[in-house]
């Protein structure tokens, strides 16, 4: 009974996290985003300004979790369905590219109305950071002993790679728009993540491979 009453909280947790960041993104696609109060979006979303606080600390933040919406669970579920066949590494860099460069028609049109804003791009670089604590978890089972230590500091170098490519490849959207162009994120980021997680492979090969076994001769 008890494991059951603790399902069904989170389940009303996870559907009203849902309701606001949806609540809030369709309001920013129609009033525009600095037209939008936390109490508006509280509202549309049938709950109080105070429940809204309880899951985000701004609109902005409710505005980008519209777009990023349990990344962090399918990064480390994407890392982990990998390394069956792959290397630590390998598994990393193509479950990060892969979360970060597919995104659906919405959350592309999400995605030009924060490159618009630039409380909206922070918000958005920031919520990179969230991938941390599940990747510490998922490497955690994969390094020697579990070493809690090794994990984070690998896991939170991933984040830390994460951020600088989404600041850089917002930073050239909005560059572009100002010489004349679209606000228009597109292109690089995949190389720019490929790139950027690179000098991270040996360190998650040398974790990798501290953990297997040693073979008897």
């Amino acid at each position: 009974m008890t494991v059951r009453r603790t399902g069904l909280r989170e389940q009303k947790k996870q559907a009203t996290r849902e309701a606001l960041r949806t609540a809030a993104l369709r309001l920013a696609l129609e009033r525009g985003p600095d037209n939008v109060r936390v109490d508006d979006i509280a509202e549309a979303a049938g709950v109080s300004p105070r429940t809204y606080n309880n899951y985000f600390s701004s609109r902005e933040q409710a505005i980008v979790a519209a777009v990023t919406a349990e990344r962090e669970a399918r990064v480390a579920a994407a890392v982990a369905a990998r390394l069956i066949d792959a290397p630590l590494a390998e598994a990393v860099v193509e479950a990060i590219v892969e979360q970060y460069t597919a995104p659906d028609d919405q959350a592309r049109e999400a995605l030009l109305l924060i490159t618009g804003r630039s409380t909206l791009r922070e918000a958005f670089v920031e919520s990179a950071a969230a991938i941390e604590d599940p990747l510490t978890a998922l490497l955690a089972q994969r390094v020697k002993d579990g070493d809690d230590l090794t994990a984070q500091v690998l896991a939170a170098s991933v984040s830390a790679a994460v951020r600088v490519c989404l600041r850089r490849w917002l930073r050239a959207a909005v560059e572009s728009a100002s010489a004349g162009g679209l606000v228009v994120p597109a292109g690089s980021l995949p190389d720019l993540l490929r790139a950027a997680l690179a000098p991270l492979a040996p360190a998650l090969d040398a974790a990798e491979k501290r953990a297997r076994p040693r073979r008897r001769r």
